[in-house]
């Protein structure tokens, strides 16, 4: 397989520790052609911007994830911007709304939103995280009507054709191939086929038959091979129309 571009992942996760100069460096030999790599804070968009300085494959997002909005500085918006002139950010990413965690609702969105109007204000698109909050996440998206991802895309079929609408992209990964997997496998049979990227959310959810287990870009030829099979294609096209719509999403050449 080529042109397998991984539209969402946190190689700066510990869980590459032992093994993340070698693991990506060998990416392009399976075939992967670009990684965008999303932060989660201001230390882990400075580790995102750092890989994408080694390797020609990698590409950063610089955002705040709401699961780390504790201890945020207040000019954080400025550094990010800042962070955002790097030749390699490609994004504002990742930020969301996540309503699984016991976390203060009232902050997520104001962060969100503030980010939101960042990425607008700086022409950049935008990486969203999306966790049991569907009802917020798209009001914000109705009002503000960024460029943005939908990532690891959970919602309806009838939540999908209201994204497509607002002009929003959606990504999907390993979960595709999970037996529990009956909305996302509705999504990507009906989803316009310009409108799909394929992610790991590495090192999270691996697909079978690695679920469990840390999950890197290579694997993604599971998932193309699940929706692709869907979709009366090949794997392969699969991956070649993905690549394309990834690169026009994030405005690489």
């Amino acid at each position: 397989m080529k042109n397998i571009f991984d539209a969402h992942a946190h190689y700066d996760d510990e869980r590459f520790d032992g093994d993340r100069e070698k693991l990506l460096a060998a990416l392009p030999e399976k075939g992967v052609c670009a990684v965008m790599n999303n932060s989660v804070d201001l230390e882990s968009a400075a580790r995102a911007i750092g890989l994408a300085e080694r390797y020609d494959h990698i590409y950063a997002a610089v955002g705040f994830h709401p699961e780390n909005l504790e201890n945020m500085p207040s000019d954080y918006l400025d550094r990010l911007a800042e962070l955002s002139r790097h030749p390699k950010v490609a994004a504002i990413g990742e930020t969301g709304l996540d309503y699984y965690w016991d976390i203060p609702r009232e902050p997520q969105k104001r962060v969100f939103e503030e980010q939101i109007k960042l990425s607008l204000d700086l022409g950049m698109p935008l990486v969203v995280h999306d966790r049991e909050a569907h009802g917020d996440t798209f009001a914000l998206m109705r009002k503000y009507r960024p460029r943005a991802l939908l990532h690891c895309f959970s919602g309806s079929v009838e939540l999908m054709r209201e994204a497509v609408r607002f002009g929003l992209y959606l990504s999907l990964g390993g979960v595709v191939t999970f037996k529990n997997a009956r909305h996302s496998l509705e999504v990507a049979s009906e989803i316009p086929i310009d409108r799909l990227l394929l992610e790991t959310d590495a090192p999270y959810m691996a697909p079978v038959p690695f679920r469990g287990k840390r999950c890197d870009s290579s694997m993604i030829v599971f998932a193309a091979e699940k929706i692709a099979s869907l979709r009366g294609m090949t794997a392969q096209e699969l991956l070649d129309i993905t690549c394309e719509n990834a690169k026009a999403f994030y405005g690489i050449g």
